[in-house]
């Protein structure tokens, strides 16, 4: 029981992020940041994703209303982030996409919105299904997921195969898919307890092992979202050009798992991709190999004719 008030408490916890300029409350929902020496505006959707768009203010209704505020057309990159990111860390990959003349959707879900996905994760799926469907001006679409990141897409699959004639053209919009250590439902066991208790071997494995219980005491409240997930994301419908980025040592997003996924998506047609590093940890790979990392991704954005700006590029290599 302590373990779990413990647990409970840590979950409850969300990191969302932290602004270095001050917000009143009028402002809440609008900020300035300063990312690579340049402004950006960055608008808070709803509490879970937050959009990042170069210099332009977002326009909203008088009601705050967050559809149609891109006030010109753009490509648009949706970031499925890992658990318990840190903006700061966040912000590196956004950077990238920035400088070739995207918007940048964050994603970010607590724990405890993972462990309980009716009221948590799918509501943030949801979300974000509606923010892609109302904003009309972003006509290119590109998703760059990361560990959980691939389970929040297969919930928002679920969505889209609920109403197809509503949300094809989403899905149409997409051109192309970067997973870095996309982590399945048989690695989520292993995935959160370290995101939960990153400095504590002991509550790690005491938590797994809660976890391992909460799945199968849990299958209609949980477990069974995770795996209508897992099925979604192997079969997925989105069938633009895809990049997997893994690590031999990662054992959350591991490399067979991958390669299951990437396997069933080049029987669907879809053309893929695939770099493994040698040693580098879950989606860690970026920090431990950055040119290595920038190089591929530049060569798929290149192939997906995405770049705007080869120079900026080049100075990262």
């Amino acid at each position: 029981m302590a373990l779990t008030r413990m647990a409970i408490s840590r979950l409850g916890k969300t990191k969302f992020p932290q602004y270095t300029l001050p917000i009143s409350k009028y402002q809440q929902n609008f900020v300035i940041s300063l990312v690579t020496c340049r402004f950006v505006s960055s608008h808070r959707i709803t509490k879970n994703i937050e959009l990042i768009t170069q210099e332009t203010p977002l326009q909203t209704d008088k009601y705050n209303n967050p559809s149609s505020i891109v006030p010109e057309e753009r490509p648009l990159l949706v970031l499925l982030c890992w658990l318990l990111a840190k903006r700061k860390h966040i912000l590196k990959y956004a950077n990238f996409y920035l400088e070739q003349g995207f918007d940048v959707a964050t994603v970010s879900v607590s724990p405890w919105q993972l462990m309980w996905p009716a009221n948590g994760t799918r509501k943030v799926a949801a979300e974000l299904l509606d923010f892609m469907e109302q904003n009309k001006n972003y006509q290119q679409i590109m998703l760059h997921g990361f560990s959980i990141g691939g389970y929040m897409w297969g919930e928002l699959l679920d969505y889209v195969h609920k109403d197809r004639k509503r949300y094809d053209h989403v899905i149409d919009k997409i051109v192309g898919q970067v997973w870095d250590s996309a982590a399945d439902i048989t690695e989520i066991t292993i995935g959160v307890p370290p995101a939960v208790f990153p400095n504590n071997i002991v509550l790690q494995n005491m938590f797994k092992k809660y976890m391992e219980y909460h799945m199968k005491a849990f299958h209609k409240q949980a477990t069974q979202y995770y795996i209508r997930s897992s099925q979604l994301f192997h079969t997925n419908i989105v069938h633009s050009p895809a990049l997997f980025i893994m690590s031999k040592t990662d054992t959350i997003g591991a490399v067979e798992s991958n390669k299951r996924v990437r396997d069933s998506w080049e029987s669907l047609g879809v053309k893929t991709y695939t770099k493994i590093f040698e040693d580098s940890p879950h989606v860690g790979h970026f920090p431990k190999y950055p040119k290595e990392y920038i190089a591929e991704l530049y060569a798929f954005m290149n192939e997906l004719q995405l770049i705007q700006d080869e120079e900026k590029v080049k100075a990262r290599l």
